[in-house]
């Protein structure tokens, strides 16, 4: 059975200009459109900024204790209208602005200290393949961490 050039035009241009457009609108209603091409489980839509490589900015002193009164105020507050005991704002700061300035926060995180050591072992493994002289693994450790906190 022979379809004739007329009918095989308009089938053409039907699919054309009717049934591709429909389906397109379909799809981009289901999916989402462009915004979600390229998504999935594994895909980087947006970057994220490299962790651990900024060394973190120094906080004002006067700031940070300001923030922690403010911060022991409201739950303050929030006890007083629970009826739990009173705090005393002043002290509560006093106390934990003296032991934030005990040690740098790197110095106290012994997962941190860890990590770093292993660092360290790391790198006089690289240095001995090298014909290099290792380094003192605990000196380096400390260093490594003081760099870190400030």
């Amino acid at each position: 059975m022979a379809i004739s050039v007329g009918v095989k035009a308009a089938a053409v241009l039907g699919f054309a200009f009717v049934v591709a457009p429909a389906i397109g609108l379909g799809l981009k209603r289901l999916t989402g459109g462009w915004d979600s091409y390229g998504g999935g489980t594994f895909a980087i839509l947006k970057e994220e900024p490299a962790r651990g490589r900024a060394v973190p900015a120094t906080v004002d002193p006067a700031i940070q204790a300001a923030e922690v009164r403010q911060m022991l105020e409201a739950k303050a507050a929030r006890r007083r209208q629970r009826g739990g005991p009173e705090i005393d704002v002043e002290a509560e700061a006093a106390r934990l602005l003296a032991t934030a300035q005990e040690a740098p926060p790197a110095a106290r995180d012994e997962a941190l200290r860890a990590e770093v050591r292993q660092f360290v072992v790391a790198r006089n493994e690289r240095r001995r393949r090298q014909g290099l002289e290792p380094l003192d693994v605990e000196a380096e450790t400390a260093r490594q961490l003081a760099e870190l906190g400030g």
